[in-house]
């Protein structure tokens, strides 16, 4: 099982929100599970700064019965209620309104956070008031599911929607552990794998952006071209795309690492009972390094691939080199301590032995 504090610190570095990891860093290393506090904490502060230049407006589509005309007039429904003999018409049109889904998203979050944050009487006081704020103003009603908010597209203004939007995914995401799991995480393989999977690499690349960026790593996930000397018309339509999960690039170093991330074990039983590294994960990289091989850039004659998996009380870290080269498969062990976890995620930039 995995404890719930190493779960938060992987949503907490899936959502790239540098300064919660600055404030709960040291906190998750102590091996504290209010995290919750802390995130109900960030919210509340987010929520409070954004009220003090008011929450973000957005248009909602209304139908309304009105004594004049606005917008489009639905000459259906007018003549169907016989609308024009009562004075009125019938009409669509868009609505300026704060009740937009993002602040009902938010306002949802702060009602649940209330509820989890019990051992903190004036932190619930806190979230509670901000909450009867939120209604007072005019939010309320249904609350969008967290797809529905992904869908939603938030532009370069609206940088302080989107840190509250993050922490409240944060919120919504959140596992409350039970009196048969105390601290630790319960896995539900039909709720949680498709979730866990994402999560993993989301945070893995997070890790790296919040850890490396400042050494001069650039981290992305970039997509790969297949270098053909001939093709046939229509072969563009069945290429399958490639595109890396994580790609380190180090250029000062001349170093450049693709990371393949699974939420999955490293190994497969054979037919034999014994264990080998799963084939089509090791092909998959070998396509990612050598299709690339002849690009004309200079990292990839050299770069090295990455196979990273979690395991739970379990390590490996084994490599080899083929055609130039490196490839390496490590497992991070997710039931560690979390300074454990980041100093097994930071082996990726060791240096490579000296091929000779």
């Amino acid at each position: 099982m995995i404890p719930i504090r190493n779960i938060w610190l992987l949503m907490l570095y899936a959502s790239e929100l540098s300064e919660i990891l600055n404030k709960t860093d040291s906190s998750v290393e102590e091996g504290r599970d209010d995290l919750h506090n802390l995130i109900a904490e960030f919210l509340a502060t987010l929520v409070e700064k954004r009220l003090q230049r008011n929450l973000s407006y957005g248009y909602q589509h209304r139908n309304a019965e009105l004594s004049r005309v606005r917008g489009r007039i639905n000459f259906l429904a007018t003549e169907r209620s016989q609308l024009l003999s009562k004075g009125k018409i019938s009409c669509q049109f868009e609505e300026l309104t704060i009740n937009t889904p993002r602040n009902r998203f938010v306002l949802a979050a702060l009602d649940k956070v209330s509820t989890l944050v019990t051992d903190d009487p004036g932190l619930t006081h806190k979230c509670k008031s901000l909450s009867s704020r939120f209604k007072r103003l005019g939010v309320s009603g249904t609350v969008p599911s967290i797809s529905e908010m992904s869908a939603i597209q938030l532009g370069r203004n609206d940088a302080d929607d989107k840190a509250m939007i993050s922490v409240a995914k944060l919120v919504f995401n959140y596992k409350i552990p039970n009196q048969e799991s105390g601290n630790q995480f319960i896995f539900s393989p039909e709720r949680d794998e498709i979730w866990l999977r994402g999560l993993f690499e989301k945070a893995v690349r997070g890790f790296y952006k919040h850890t490396l960026s400042k050494d001069g790593w650039k981290v992305n996930a970039k997509k790969l071209n297949w270098l053909i000397d001939f093709k046939t018309e229509g072969i563009d339509k069945y290429l399958p795309n490639m595109k890396t999960d994580i790609t380190l690039d180090n250029y000062s170093l001349e170093r450049r690492i693709v990371i393949d991330t699974k939420f999955t074990s490293i190994l497969q039983q054979g037919q034999f009972g014994n264990e080998s590294l799963k084939e089509k994960y090791m092909y998959q990289m070998f396509a990612y390094l050598m299709s690339q091989h002849n690009s004309g850039d200079q990292l990839d004659k050299t770069s090295t691939g990455i196979l990273l998996h979690p395991e739970i009380g379990r390590a490996l870290d084994e490599m080899f080199v083929t055609q130039g080269h490196p490839i390496r498969f490590l497992t991070v062990d997710l039931a560690a301590s979390t300074k454990d976890i980041k100093s097994q995620l930071l082996k990726v930039i060791d240096p490579i032995p000296v091929i000779h």
